[in-house]
């Protein structure tokens, strides 16, 4: 299975770096990773509602050129589906199960996605209700894409 993360914006702090780097390690084993960023838009204070419109569609541009037409597509949204572990899990096997070869995540800006993206995905997941830095995000979905692939092998994992 080929994994791919399609996110706005570049990780700066270099623990999050360090995090991300484990997991790809760890995720090695289990599929192909491909992590691929997109520059974000610079958002003033106080931007108004046109404007963060404007941002979110110049980042949409720049999300649909990696999305493919073979790949399962979930988008990472506050509204989204909620998952556990285990589900989230049993969906990633039933994808290859049901013979899809490549799956890819998107992660928003700090305006969230465009809605020209979120539907041209197959699926929209929260991980909570709470907001995170996208940088953060990326640390957490790389968790539990690592959680699953444990929890699909049978291998033990923490809860």
């Amino acid at each position: 299975m080929k994994i791919t993360i399609i996110c706005v914006g570049k990780i700066k702090e270099d623990f999050y770096r360090k995090a991300v780097s484990e997991y790809e390690k760890r995720l090695s084993r289990y599929c192909r990773l491909e992590i691929i960023e997109v520059e974000d838009e610079k958002t003033p204070d106080r931007a108004s509602p046109a404007l963060e419109e404007q941002i979110k569609e110049k980042e949409a541009v720049r999300i649909s050129r990696h999305l493919k037409e073979d790949a399962y597509i979930f988008t990472l949204e506050i509204n989204g589906e909620s998952p556990d572990s285990v589900s989230f899990a049993r969906q990633i096997e039933g994808l290859g199960v049901r013979g899809v070869s490549h799956i890819q995540f998107v992660i928003g800006g700090s305006l969230g996605l465009h809605k020209s993206v979120s539907k041209a995905a197959d699926k929209a997941v929260s991980f909570s209700d709470m907001t995170f830095p996208h940088q953060l995000m990326r640390v957490i979905l790389l968790e539990q894409i690592y959680r699953g692939y444990r929890i699909i092998s049978g291998e033990p994992y923490h809860k």
